[in-house]
């Protein structure tokens, strides 16, 4: 590969900028960065490829091109891009909600240029260049999304650039992916936002010093609360139906568990609480965590 643009440097951004120029995989990497904060973090950090102060510098010399900003920005960057794209341009982002995103893209994308979609499913509650890890998509799985108009010949070039990047490759289509998502990853921010939420209005209305005595329970939640407000208010809206449909059997499960505590359904409380301890032997048996997690602090 020749050269890659990397538009957004943040914690995935910059851990791809880190993971490209360790493993030589272009020839140039440019970096395209709107905050001012985050380029004077770059050139602190002294990471590796050239900071282009313009989107068009970036685009007219490069052959990939990764969105790695915030899917509220991906319509003014292709609206400032389209005139430099080019058919030999391979395009691709790293957006967590897929089918509103692709909607966007079509209704604003110029016509003859194709945009092939990729989701590393990795992350972090922190944000920003300073935290990006060349390794973060070691072993993590990246969705590349397959739909009837997607281009075979970047879908293979994306399958070829994620497997350098360390990732596992899964195709899925937009749909599916969504959906898939709104249960395993858009749900439990959601929880983890609004539990978070619920200690502060119980710590204000009953008075107590409450945060201070967060139990693991809590503590695990806050973290992935602490997790970028932008990115989650994107995905929330993006994905809205398969939220939404995922808020409602999470409400009618938490309905369930309620009647059976004010009743004091044993047999059914327990059948419940068995079956799902179940599922976190199978998340570590899929070598999808580890038996003690650090809970964000290494």
């Amino acid at each position: 590969m020749k050269n890659i643009l990397i538009i957004g440097c943040g914690l995935l951004g910059s851990s791809l900028l880190r993971r490209i120029s360790k493993k030589k995989i272009a020839k140039k990497i440019f970096v395209y960065e709107r905050s001012k904060a985050n380029v004077a973090k770059i050139k602190k950090l002294r990471l590796p490829g050239t900071i282009v102060k313009s989107l068009k510098d970036g685009v007219v010399n490069s052959d990939l091109i990764i969105f790695c900003t915030p899917m509220s920005e991906y319509k003014n960057i292709i609206l400032k891009i389209n005139k430099d794209l080019t058919s030999k341009h391979i395009i691709t982002d790293i957006g967590s909600s897929k089918k509103k995103s692709f909607e966007i893209i079509k209704k604003n994308l110029k016509k003859n240029i194709f945009w092939s979609s990729s989701h590393p499913i990795t992350g972090s509650e922190v944000s920003g260049p300073e935290h990006g890890k060349q390794d973060l998509f070691e072993n993590k799985w990246c969705i590349l999304i397959k739909d009837k108009k997607t281009n075979l010949k970047h879908l293979q070039f994306l399958k070829l650039f994620w497997t350098k990047m360390g990732s596992k490759i899964v195709l899925m289509n937009s749909d599916k992916h969504d959906k898939i998502f709104s249960i395993t990853s858009h749900l439990p921010h959601l929880i983890a936002y609004n539990l978070v939420k619920s200690a502060q209005e119980f710590e204000k209305k009953q008075k107590y010093d409450l945060i201070k005595y967060s139990a693991g329970g809590l503590r695990d939640f806050s973290r992935i609360a602490a997790s970028n407000e932008i990115m989650w208010r994107d995905i929330f809206f993006h994905n809205k139906t398969n939220v939404s449909k995922a808020i409602d059997l999470f409400i009618k499960n938490l309905n369930n568990f309620k009647k059976d505590i004010i009743s004091k359904n044993n047999k059914s409380i327990l059948k419940k609480l068995i079956q799902t301890k179940k599922v976190r032997s199978k998340i570590i048996k899929l070598k999808q965590d580890i038996n003690r997690p650090d809970f964000g602090r290494d």
